[in-house]
């Protein structure tokens, strides 16, 4: 046997395994994450005042001297959607594991209420408070999520889209691939 047979053998067998090993995401934590970046966003949105306007453009002058900037509402525009981006990821601390009683299902909700809910508290007793790993797993999740598909969520969310979570998480992300998920709240 050559010398060289046994190395590349090792090597074969090294690149097969780690390919069928490869860790699966955990698909209820990863479309879960989607959905709460969809429903987080949506909610800051709808907190700004649609008066506000942003200018945008190039700020370069036309021939015959006027700007070729425009105004565009602040909540849409693309810097306002970075900031909120950059702070998404922080608010999952308020979701925790739930299992719908009648189908099983699993999947993070949020328990805690906003600011102008009224104390409008959900039924805490089906979620599953595990500690602080639960949710610092859905805060990576979610930072996965963002880091991963930034430029895709500022755009959908800059265009005004309908029905955004489901195109985020089922159809540009696929993270909410299954048929449990599709026919859920998306």
């Amino acid at each position: 046997m050559s010398p060289w047979v046994k190395p590349v053998c090792l090597v074969l067998v090294a690149v097969f395994m780690s390919r069928t090993t490869e860790s699966k995401k955990d698909e209820a934590l990863y479309c879960s994450a989607c959905v709460a970046i969809a429903e987080e966003l949506n909610y800051s949105i709808s907190q700004t005042d649609p008066k506000k306007t942003i200018h945008v453009g190039g700020f370069r002058l036309k021939p015959d001297g006027s700007l070729t900037d425009k105004k565009v509402p602040l909540a849409r525009s693309e810097t306002y959607l970075t900031e909120l981006l950059e702070e998404v990821c922080n608010s999952m601390s308020d979701y925790a594991l739930y299992e719908d009683p009648d189908t099983k299902e699993k999947s993070y909700k949020r328990f805690a209420p906003r600011g102008n809910d009224g104390g409008n508290f959900p039924d805490f007793k089906n979620f599953k408070f595990d500690g602080p790993e639960s949710s610092s797993a859905l805060k990576f999740a979610c930072e996965s999520i963002v880091e991963e598909l930034e430029d895709d969520i500022i755009s959908l969310f800059a265009s005004e889209a309908g029905h955004v979570a489901k195109t985020l998480c089922s159809e540009i992300s696929g993270h909410c691939k299954s048929s449990v998920f599709q026919h859920s709240e998306l």
